[in-house]
């Protein structure tokens, strides 16, 4: 095993040692005693952005602290208020997005399904009146007829290797004609080819030319070239990468991050899987509109958001729900055999209200999905609205939570949400819920509580449980600072914020989050993704973590620029007060030779424990005390400080100065910027930055 595995292996068992707490120790009282002392004010900023950000930027503890012991508590009310936070940078980016402000008819529209081609094909639907679109379909059309007649996906595609190499060819000089071209006629000229030739450049243009073309495209323009890249007719998924780019642009760059913070939130809370049917086009308005735009509201407005929601019918399957003896399941006097889908009634409530121990039982599952029968999607193939459909309700009285509902039309599945939305088991619930999220994966009951009546006083209104929580002794103090596990998006995200790095390439960042376990929008349960230490804290895991960091630190997730010696300037430039160069090289190298025998030992428990060859073998048997430069130690320190805000164990900080003085791959010793990228990512790779 070469030395960078050996370093990632011990690194990833110190880091599921820091995170369960380690092992028996002799300090465990003053450990215990120490816990319950108050967050000092940086400490409180801290838990202030670590909870309720994707990660604190370069200095932005220290701008919080200056002149200012209030800065912490003004900074979370600022964000209670996003509407009134400037956020240009952001919404410059989304710009890049268009299908971020359209609705389900017009994403389907841009990018259109196999439905769709269908319908133009069979004469059943014109084109696009828009000259440009309707160039861009014929391309989708034309590979839906060749898919159609060889019975086969992508057949344009499934071509000879000598096939392929031509068709790149002729996209290159399809490219040298474009580029010949002012920049704002080219996309103009592109959909006035043959459709063949559209087909082969879009799909076959390569490296810089296709990325220098993109670049002078305008959002709209990109759409057009990404709808007729796809490698078959249907191009709605393209809305799905659209949406996932955006919404980690908007987690890493957003001035909002609170809002940013509470859609993730919410969304994993009402979770739908967006592949599903016509989820593809009705996801992007859901998070906006249902989501985003009730994150910080009240809750039994957010209910009711998501469950009139055509993404939310279709994902629970309530819009195939019929009441059996409805009219719309009466023909000529005979009962058909359709009937109630129980999904979306059992969901609201064990997940989105008054969750698995609400005390409900399946008779009580079956008559709300009775009340909910008529909840409708109108032509969801069309991209329609939510309706509710008369002619589908079940008619009667129905027996729920040991009360009778009167015959009521949609007000009965109405007065049944504002119900659990009210429910103080729904209360109860959610602020557990949001407990889990921002104070520890088994909050304390003492909190919960306070949450709770907090919700019932204030009718759901999420500012203010958040409120509660963040004004609460449990919220500041020493015993939940730094205790929970980032998931993969929280993670990805803070290194991006924390390192002050340009997401430049977004569609490579989306693909590493899915790497690591957690694809946007594609959680297929209901219960959206687990938020606990136990589902994201294990070796395996965290090597992807720490490999991505090394990877990140080289330049090579997807050309994206990561500046290791800026990083260190911001660090130097946002130290805290007294912190001088000679103090910090100073402490920092008086813990590594106190750590010495910490580290030695860790090494031969997992050399022992993982048998992982001589290379950790001879790492075992390595002093950790050699000097490794006043230099190293000064630049570990800042990135520790600038990065996770404090220093990190002496068991890892250890580890990081040995491995980083060993020879590289070729034998010779590391560069001076070598060293410095490595230290940076074994920074982020370091069991303290692993939690927030």
């Amino acid at each position: 095993m070469n030395r960078r595995l050996s370093c990632l292996v011990l690194l990833a068992a110190l880091s599921c040692t820091c995170a369960w707490g380690g092992t028996a120790s002799a300090h465990t009282k003053k450990r215990t005693h120490a816990a319950e002392a108050p967050l000092t004010p940086r400490e409180r900023a801290q838990q202030m952005l670590n909870r309720f950000s994707f990660g604190a930027r370069p200095g932005e503890v220290e701008s919080m602290m200056t002149n200012d012991s209030d800065g912490a508590d003004k900074w979370f009310e600022r964000q209670l208020k996003p509407s009134a936070i400037s956020d240009r940078e952001c919404e410059r980016r989304m710009r890049d997005y268009p299908t971020m402000a359209m609705n389900a008819a017009q994403i389907l529209e841009t990018y259109p399904d196999r439905g769709t081609l269908a319908r133009i094909v069979d004469g059943k639907q014109p084109y696009p009146t828009d000259p440009d679109l309707a160039a861009v379909y014929e391309v989708q059309v034309h590979k839906y007829k060749l898919e159609r007649d060889t019975k086969q996906n992508a057949s344009l595609f499934n071509v000879t290797e000598e096939q392929k190499q031509k068709n790149k060819e002729a996209a290159a000089r399809i490219a040298a004609d474009l580029y010949a071209m002012p920049k704002q006629d080219r996309m103009h000229a592109l959909l006035k080819m043959p459709v063949e030739d559209r087909i082969i450049f879009t799909r076959y243009v390569q490296g810089p030319i296709r990325y220098s073309l993109l670049t002078d495209f305008t959002p709209r323009e990109h759409e057009y070239f990404n709808a007729m890249s796809t490698t078959n007719s249907d191009a709605t998924y393209r809305a799905l990468d659209e949406l996932a780019q955006a919404t980690i642009l908007r987690d890493i760059l957003s001035e909002r991050q609170l809002q940013a913070v509470m859609t993730d939130f919410w969304f994993n809370h009402f979770n739908i899987y967006a592949p599903k049917g016509q989820d593809r086009w009705y996801t992007t308005p859901y998070v906006r509109d249902a989501i985003r735009r009730n994150a910080l509201g009240k809750f039994p407005d957010l209910l009711m958001a998501t469950a009139t929601n055509p993404a939310m019918m279709i994902y629970l399957d309530n819009w195939t729900s019929i009441g059996p003896d409805s009219p719309a399941n009466i023909r000529k006097g005979k009962k058909g055999s359709r009937g109630l889908n129980e999904n979306y009634a059992r969901e609201v409530m064990e997940l989105h209200t008054l969750s698995v121990n609400g005390g409900y039982s399946q008779a009580d599952v079956i008559g709300l999905a009775a009340m909910l029968t008529g909840w409708s999607v109108d032509h969801p193939e069309t991209a329609g609205p939510f309706f509710f459909d008369e002619k589908r309700h079940e008619p009667g009285t129905k027996q729920w939570l040991g009360q009778t509902i009167q015959q009521g039309g949609q007000e009965e599945g109405l007065a049944a949400l504002k119900q659990l939305a009210t429910s103080p088991k729904t209360a109860h619930f959610i602020s557990w819920k949001l407990a889990q999220r921002f104070l520890a994966d088994d909050p304390p009951a003492s909190v919960v509580d306070k949450m709770a009546a907090t919700y019932l006083q204030t009718d759901g209104d999420i500012k203010e449980i958040l409120r509660t929580l963040v004004h609460s002794p449990e919220f500041n103090s020493r015993r939940y600072f730094r205790n929970k596990v980032k998931t993969p998006v929280e993670f990805v995200a803070s290194v991006f914020r924390s390192t002050a790095t340009d997401p430049t390439n977004p569609a490579a960042i989306v693909q590493t989050i899915s790497n690591m376990g957690q694809p946007l929008y594609r959680a297929l349960p209901p219960t959206g993704y687990y938020i606990t230490a136990d589902k994201w804290m294990n070796t395996s895991a965290l090597l992807d973590r720490l490999n991505f960091a090394l990877t990140l630190t080289s330049n090579r997730v997807g050309g994206q620029k990561f500046d290791s010696s800026r990083l260190l300037a911001l660090g130097l430039m946002s130290q805290p007060a007294g912190a001088s160069p000679l103090i910090l090289a100073t402490a920092t190298m008086r813990s590594s030779q106190s750590s010495a025998h910490v580290v030695r030992t860790s090494q031969i428990t997992s050399r022992k424990r993982n048998e992982t060859g001589n290379q950790e073998e001879q790492m075992a048997s390595g002093s950790t005390t050699h000097a490794t430069g006043a230099g190293a130690e000064l630049a570990l320190s800042v990135l520790e400080t600038s990065l996770i805000g404090g220093r990190v164990s002496a068991q890892t900080n250890g580890l990081i100065l040995q491995q980083i003085e060993k020879p590289v791959a070729n034998g010779g010793p590391a560069t001076a910027p070598a060293k410095l990228d490595m230290l940076a990512a074994f920074v982020i790779g370091s069991p303290e930055f692993q939690q927030r």
